[in-house]
């Protein structure tokens, strides 16, 4: 996409561009269906004009702002060029971050369509890829570090990219087999009360786990690697006394261990491993007087080499637009709820 010179001359502080998309891409992928990425734009920058004429986009307005919507389109036009769709989401977010980098809260070098167009995993028709700067960190951690901690709300991806991270390892034979693991923590000693066999008993704390897989590898397989212990889902007890060589390890809901559980898992790590740590410290479901493990090892590690934390916020929730919004409300209640005890 190419800026080209206009003759009328802008006021002082007002701009005026006009780009140019190449005929290979039709206008309905830039616009969107019924113009509706052209929309999320317009909302974006309501001080702007922006017109469309053709395969002609022109915008007017502030200097900063009409800098900011070139640079959008020109985003855009990498994602289409990968052949990757642009969504109204995708547009949201690309906005976001060229807004955060304009405004110097940006705190690196990344662009929207760098991170739009990482690809971690292709499977069953679909590609799993970050779509936040902060899951693309997470990401380019994980690849970095031996143990990284995932920290964050729910619906911010940190299990399901950890997940697919885990996959790709072993497709790519990095890894010798993946662990999964839970604390039953809700449970308690209720399992005891439960009908069925222990298995049974622990099988919906493990659930979600079961399911991220499903969505990443063919479900006709994931017996089959299971049963020859490739792929390995158990609650966190049963990692006591263990040493994990060769092996991508996941510990899921990690903000229910205890302080010793926590230093229990940390230590399984083996030769040729890697560790990823996910939780939600907002959502601790420990006895009361329990220190939640999570909690507690970000001062414990925190500086330690070969060690990461990721931190996702509500702006990462990929999930339905309103979860971010519930996240952010019960934030802002915690915190008046927590000025009040004072």
């Amino acid at each position: 996409m190419t800026q080209t010179p206009t003759a009328q001359t802008p006021a002082p502080g007002q701009a005026r561009a006009q780009f140019t998309v190449p005929a290979k891409h039709p206008m309905v992928t830039v616009l969107g269906s019924g113009d509706a990425l052209l929309r999320v734009i317009e909302t974006a920058f309501p001080a702007a004009d922006i017109h469309v004429r053709g395969n002609e986009v022109s915008a007017a307005g502030d200097a900063t702002e009409v800098a900011l919507i070139q640079r959008l389109f020109d985003e855009m036009m990498l994602v289409l060029r990968t052949g990757q769709p642009m969504t109204e989401d995708a547009v949201e977010r690309s906005i976001a971050m060229l807004r955060a980098s304009e405004s110097g809260e940006g705190d690196g070098p990344e662009t929207p369509a760098e991170v739009l167009t990482q690809n971690i995993l292709s499977s069953r028709g679909r590609t799993i890829r970050p779509k936040t700067l902060n899951q693309k960190r997470y990401v380019d951690a994980i690849d970095r570090h031996t143990v990284v901690f995932g920290i964050g709300p729910a619906g911010t991806g940190k299990t399901y990219l950890a997940m697919a991270k885990a996959v790709q390892a072993l497709q790519s034979k990095q890894v010798n087999r993946i662990i999964l693991t839970r604390p039953a923590v809700e449970a308690g000693e209720r399992l005891g009360f439960l009908p069925g066999t222990l298995y049974e008993k622990i099988d919906p704390y493990l659930r979600p786990l079961y399911d991220a897989l499903h969505d990443m590898l063919d479900p006709d397989s994931i017996p089959r690697l299971m049963a020859a212990g490739t792929i390995e889902v158990a609650p966190l007890a049963y990692m006591r006394g263990r040493t994990l060589n060769d092996a991508f390890i996941i510990l899921d809901e990690a903000q229910n261990t205890s302080a010793e559980q926590m230093k229990m898992f940390l230590t399984r790590l083996g030769f040729d491993s890697k560790i990823v740590v996910t939780g939600d410290v907002t959502q601790v479901d420990l006895p009361n007087g329990t220190k939640s493990g999570l909690r507690q090892v970000q001062d414990i590690l925190d500086g330690v080499e070969d060690v990461h934390f990721s931190r996702l916020t509500s702006q990462d929730v990929v999930r339905h637009k309103l979860v971010g919004r519930i996240v952010d409300a019960y934030e802002k209640y915690d915190s008046r709820d927590s000025h009040k005890r004072k």
